[in-house]
């Protein structure tokens, strides 16, 4: 019987401009890794978390992997608990979903563990109960991207992997930044006009075909946030130069990853995604942010165990 599993969690773009809480994919390179062990004690115990600019919560009832590991615990009835240690890699408030990592990464190596493992899509519900202590609210956009890899398309309770052509990569950049996800939620209150849910919804639908198709152009003509990013932006420092500098060097479309204050662009090969980066480097460097950047493919995989 394995007693102990450590599992990897790449970070993840949410929302990916059109699908606010709903559409998400993963990016190489930068995540959180998770060791937990199997114990007699039927609890959750958070051991440890290292890596956090800030203090994050031992109790595991306050906590995105504790909770997610407790919710797992009760409803498969689990005559035994775990022991967790987490290592964060991804920065807080940094929009690359630091938090679903964390949850992710806990239930890949604890699903290792259990005497029958479910398959990531039977995780899913642990790791929205997960992610609403740190979001407060249930949503999936950076949870199933990491479950299943790629771009995912991610409802209340079903997680469908949406296919893309092999040669798009993404780029993020982040600036040495933080914006909490609660204050950039708040930014959205308000009154919306029914003809912005039209433009963003057929902004969705052409991303979705042009995806399925593998056609850049239809890509290119929906890759647009109608709704968030007008809202948002005000609050990042230098995001419309480094937007306007991802489309110069022929991006598909740019935006906000996840609640910000990171960029993400969709290019159409790897080459083109890494000229770009200095651009959209530059114009944070310009507000006065130094960034790291990173080149992924937009089909790269998800959470995996590393031993």
């Amino acid at each position: 019987m394995r007693v102990q599993a450590t599992a990897f969690s790449p970070a993840s773009v949410g929302n990916v401009a059109v699908g606010f809480d709903l559409l998400g994919h993963v990016i190489a390179g930068v995540g959180d890794t998770v060791t937990v062990r199997r114990i007699d004690a039927p609890t959750v115990r958070i051991a440890a978390i290292r890596g956090a600019a800030v203090a994050l919560p031992l109790a595991a009832e306050d906590n995105t992997a504790g909770v997610a590991l407790i919710a797992l615990r009760q409803a498969l009835a689990l005559p035994f608990g775990f022991e967790v240690e987490i290592d964060k890699g991804i920065a807080l408030g940094s929009g690359m979903g630091g938090s679903a990592a964390s949850c992710v990464a806990a239930l890949v190596a604890a699903n290792a563990l259990l005497d029958a493992p479910l398959s990531p899509q039977a995780l899913y519900p642990f790791a929205l109960a997960g992610e609403a202590v740190a979001s407060g609210g249930r949503h999936g956009d950076n949870l199933g991207p990491m479950l299943l890899g790629g771009l995912v398309l991610a409802t209340a309770d079903r997680l469908v992997r949406i296919p893309v052509h092999d040669a798009w990569h993404s780029l993020l950049v982040h600036p040495d930044a933080v914006l909490e996800t609660r204050r950039a939620r708040a930014a959205l209150q308000g009154d919306y006009r029914l003809g912005e849910f039209v433009e963003q919804s057929a902004n969705l639908a052409l991303v979705l075909a042009g995806c399925h198709a593998g056609d850049a152009e239809l890509v290119r003509a929906g890759l647009r946030d109608v709704l968030v990013e007008p809202r948002r932006a005000p609050l990042i420092a230098g995001f419309e130069p480094a937007k306007r500098a991802a489309l110069a060097h022929g991006a598909m479309g740019a935006s906000i990853s996840g609640a910000g204050p990171s960029v993400f662009a969709w290019y159409e090969t790897r080459a083109a995604a890494e000229a770009a980066a200095p651009s959209v480097q530059a114009a944070f460097a310009a507000a006065g942010f130094d960034s790291q950047a990173w080149v992924s493919p937009l089909a790269c995989p998800g959470a995996h165990l590393l031993d």
